[in-house]
This record gives C-alpha cells, structure tokens and sequence, in this order.
C-alpha cells in the first residue's frame, strides 16, 4: 500500500481551483520529484496535501486514512513533514533551537533523533549555538529540513529545496536527500532544477495546468523526448 496516494485532487484558494485532478502516489522508501511550468500546481500540491488549501473533490490518503482538509497539527504526529520554500527557519534562534522547535509535537526524549540529525547534517553540529540567520543559504535549507526531521517523519515534503542556492549546495543538498530517504524517510519534492532532481528520483510527476501531464521514474521521463523538449529545456 502506498504511504501517500492523491486520487483526482481538486483544489486551490477559493474561485477557480489551481488543481484539476492530480494523481500521484509514494512509497516511504521513494524519493518522488514534482516538476513542470510555473503555475502548473506544483507548490499547491505540496500544501494541499499539508492542509493549508481547501481540497474541494479527490482523496488524499495519508498511511491508508483519508487526510484532505486535515490541519497541519494532526498531520505531524502522524507522520508529515513539510518544509516551505521560503520563511523556514527562525533567524533569530539558534541552530539548536530551531531543531528543539522541530520536536514539538513529540512527548518522548528526542536527543537521539537531534544527534541523527547532526550526523545528516554535520555543518550543523559545528554552528548549533549560532543563530539561524547568520549562515548561508544552503545552511539554512539543511536547518529547515533538520528540523522538519525532528518530528521523525515517514514522509518529508520539501518545496523547491535548492532555490536559490549556489550549485556546490545544490549537489549538497540533494546528495544529503538521498541519504535521509536510505534512513527510511520517503520524499516527496517540488523541485526547479528539474533534470537533476529526477536523476535520482524513483517517482516522477510532470504538472501542467493543475493536472498529470506524465508519470513514470525519473529515469523514464528524462528519456521520454516529449517530456525533455516541453520541460526539461530540451
């Protein structure tokens, strides 16, 4: 059974929806890529699925329970972490704090997933005591995700996370990607850098106007002309 499943997904911010029945499904041990042009429903998908739009026709099934309209505190202790594109991290707080904010919802000792944590990200460990908005970009992406990971998720969404970074942290945060889905944590991603990212995605999902336009592995819609010519740049 799948982790996650969207059955014909309607949705948006009131008037006309933005999504027009989209389909996608995720196994935990996938990483799931989500491209297509701007517009296309990417980013909406992604907080439909986390209750912050109205889900107005289809399913979401969140591990076999139907979750749409569900409020985002119901969703983290089930299992759901979402990390925006932009606003993720408390600039103010230090590293550790914004890790400490991540476990909020748990009621357990989590000083073994912070120490997990530090190990994905070892940057991190060495900056804990210095304030969020004092590190770079591709730092305060690695804080952002760390902190989603504090509630111990099977599932992490992550919103366009190498926008705006340089292409050394672009490599870096995606090879780090890789190794949070091989801890068992499944990904489900928007993503810009579109050809990259499906390299090593196992799921693949072009959007066009609020609906599927393809579906297959990454591998497969890198290869697929149509595909590479309409959104892959060529």
């Amino acid at each position: 059974m799948a982790l996650i499943e969207l059955r014909n997904v309607v949705g948006g911010y009131g008037g006309a929806p933005i999504l027009n029945g989209v389909n996608m499904a995720i196994e935990q041990s996938d990483i799931g890529v989500i491209v297509g042009p701007n517009g296309a429903g990417k980013s909406t998908t992604l907080k439909a699925i986390f209750g912050l739009l109205k889900v107005t026709g289809g399913t979401i099934e969140f591990g076999g329970r139907n979750v749409a309209n569900s409020l985002p505190d119901a969703l983290v202790p089930m299992g759901l972490s979402f990390v925006p594109q932009e606003k993720n991290v408390f600039t103010s707080m230090s590293v550790e704090e914004n890790l400490e904010m991540g476990a909020f919802t748990r009621r357990d000792d989590f000083k073994g997933t912070m120490d997990w944590v530090y190990q994905m990200f070892p940057v991190l460990a060495e900056k804990r005591k210095q304030p969020a908005g004092e590190l770079s970009g591709g730092q305060r992406q690695m804080v952002a995700m760390g902190r989603a990971l504090m509630s111990k998720p099977k599932l992490l969404m992550l919103d366009e996370p190498s926008a705006g970074l340089s292409p050394r942290y672009v490599i870096e945060i995606f090879e780090t990607i890789v190794r949070v889905n091989k801890e068992g944590v499944g990904i489900l991603m928007v993503e810009q850098n579109a050809r990259q990212a499906l390299a090593f995605a196992s799921k693949g999902f072009v959007l066009a106007g609020g609906q599927n336009r393809f579906t297959g592995t990454g591998a497969e819609l890198i290869a697929d002309p149509e595909v590479a010519k309409s959104f892959l740049g060529g």
